[in-house]
C-alpha cells in the first residue's frame, strides 16, 4: 500500500484537473494576472512640486528676454551655459514682450527607450562649444548667405518639467509648456529626450492651430506607432499611433522620411496605408535617388495643411554620422542629404514647431553626434530667416555657389 499511495493520489488528482475549475485553476497558474500597479501616495508633499513654477512675482522685473552672459564674444567656454549662447525666457509674457520667433526649450525624457542617455542631450548641446568650428556665432550659413542669429529673435525657454520616475505623468506638463510657446506665435523648438516627446509636442502645437491642422513629417529610421509597449500606451516607439487615434494629426497629413532596417513589418505598413499616411522609405531612396525623393517630400508637405511640424530623430542620419543615439540603423540619410531639405521645409512652409530627438551624448564617440544635432537645429534656424527675408528653400547665394567667373563649359 505505500508504495501504491501515491498513484491513487495522482489518478484521483487527473480525474479532477479533467474537470474545467481546476484545468481554468492550471491555466491561471501557467499565466499569472498582471500585478496591479503600486498607487502614488496623496499624501507626498512633493507628489506635484516638480512640475509647478516657482512664484515669479517677486522678480520685479519687466517682461522681455535676459541676458545671462556676461560676455559679448560667443566662442568661449566662459558664461553661463544656454542654447547658442540666447538670452534666457520664463513665462509667455517674456516670449511676447521680446516679440519672440523661436523659443528653445528642453525636455529631458528618456523613460521611453530601452537605453538611458537622452536626458543629457539638452544641455549637451548648451554646452556645445566644442561643436562650434570657425565662425558659427560669426558668420551666415555658407549656402544662402543668412544669418539667423541677426533675422530671427531665439531665446532659451529653459527645461520642461518631467517626473523622473513616470513617462505618463511626464507627457501633460511638456504639452502645457509646448503650448504656452506657440500661443504667443513663436515657434516652439524642443530638444530632446527620447522620441515619446512626440506626442505632447504635436498635441500641444495641435491645441493652439487646431485639431487635423497641423501636418507633420517625421524623420527617423523606424515608424514609431506601434500598437504595444509593454503595457504602456506612450514610449518613445509609440507617439505617431496615439497621435492619430487621438485625432490630434490627420493620417493623410503625415509623413515619414528614412524608414530602413527591420521595423516596422507588413502589418505596420498596411496600418499606415489604411491611415492614408505617406512614407519615404531608404528603399525608396536607393531605388530613385535622393533629389526624387526630396522632391516629393517637398510637394507633399506643402499639401493638405496651412502649418507643418517637423520631427528629428537623431538616427535617421546614418550612425556614421550619428552614433550617439539608442537605436542606430545602418544605411541612413547623411548629412548633405538631409540638411537642404530641413532648410528648404523650414523656408517654405508655415513651420509651428520642431523637435530634435534621441541624441545621447554618452553614447558619442568623438561628439559626431552633437556636432550634427547642433547643425541640424542650425538648418531650421536658417531656413526660418530665410521664410521672414522671403528666400525660397532651394535659394543658393551666388556669392558662394559661384565663383564670379564664366561658365568654361
Amino acid at each position: 500500500m505505500p508504495v501504491r499511495y501515491p498513484f491513487a493520489v495522482l489518478a484521483l488528482l487527473a480525474i479532477a484537473c479533467a474537470q474545467p475549475p481546476c484545468a481554468a485553476a492550471a491555466e491561471s497558474a501557467a499565466t499569472p494576472a498582471p500585478v496591479a500597479s503600486i498607487p502614488l501616495n496623496p499624501d507626498d508633499p512633493t507628489i506635484e512640486e516638480w512640475k509647478h513654477p516657482r512664484d515669479m512675482s517677486a522678480d520685479k522685473r519687466p517682461p522681455g528676454p535676459v541676458n545671462v552672459q556676461r560676455f559679448a564674444g560667443g566662442f568661449t567656454s566662459g558664461g553661463i551655459p544656454t542654447f547658442f549662447r540666447k538670452p534666457v525666457a520664463l513665462t509667455p509674457a517674456d516670449l511676447k514682450a521680446g516679440k519672440v520667433d523661436v523659443a528653445i526649450m528642453g525636455a529631458g525624457v528618456d523613460m521611453g527607450s530601452g537605453m538611458r542617455g537622452a536626458v543629457y542631450g539638452p544641455n549637451a548641446l548648451r554646452t556645445a562649444d566644442r561643436y562650434l568650428g570657425w565662425g558659427a556665432y560669426s558668420e551666415p550659413n555658407m549656402h544662402v548667405m543668412v544669418d539667423w542669429e541677426r533675422d530671427l529673435t531665439v531665446v532659451d525657454y529653459g527645461d520642461s518639467p518631467v517626473d523622473r520616475l513616470s513617462m505618463e505623468r511626464s507627457m501633460e506638463p511638456i504639452r502645457a509648456m509646448v503650448r504656452d510657446i506657440a500661443s504667443t506665435g513663436a515657434v516652439p523648438l524642443i530638444v530632446g529626450g527620447d522620441h515619446s516627446l512626440e506626442y505632447p509636442n504635436v498635441a500641444g502645437v495641435s491645441d493652439v492651430y487646431g485639431k487635423k491642422k497641423v501636418g507633420v513629417i517625421h524623420f527617423d529610421a523606424h515608424y514609431d506607432a506601434s500598437d504595444v509597449g509593454d503595457g504602456h500606451l506612450i514610449s518613445h516607439g509609440q507617439p505617431i499611433r496615439r497621435l492619430i487615434n487621438e485625432g490630434h494629426v490627420d493620417g493623410k497629413n503625415y509623413i515619414q522620411v528614412g524608414l530602413r532596417g527591420y521595423w516596422p513589418g507588413r502589418a505596420g505598413f498596411d496600418w499606415m496605408r489604411e491611415q492614408g499616411m505617406r512614407y519615404h522609405t531608404m528603399a525608396e531612396v536607393e531605388r530613385d535617388g535622393w533629389p526624387a525623393v526630396m522632391e516629393r517630400v517637398l510637394k507633399e508637405a506643402a499639401e493638405g495643411t496651412d502649418y507643418l511640424y517637423i520631427s528629428l530623430d537623431i538616427d535617421v542620419l546614418d550612425p556614421a554620422y550619428a552614433p550617439g543615439t539608442g537605436t542606430p540603423e545602418p544605411g541612413g540619410l547623411t548629412t548633405r542629404e538631409l540638411f537642404p531639405l530641413l532648410r528648404a521645409l523650414c523656408a517654405d512652409q508655415r513651420v509651428v514647431g520642431f523637435d530634435l530627438v534621441e541624441f545621447n551624448p554618452l553614447a558619442d564617440p568623438g561628439y559626431t553626434t552633437g556636432l550634427n544635432a547642433d547643425r541640424l537645429i542650425r538648418q531650421c534656424l536658417t531656413g526660418l530667416a530665410m521664410r521672414k527675408k522671403g528666400l525660397r528653400g532651394d535659394y543658393l547665394s551666388p556669392l558662394t555657389a559661384e565663383d564670379g567667373r564664366a561658365d568654361p563649359r
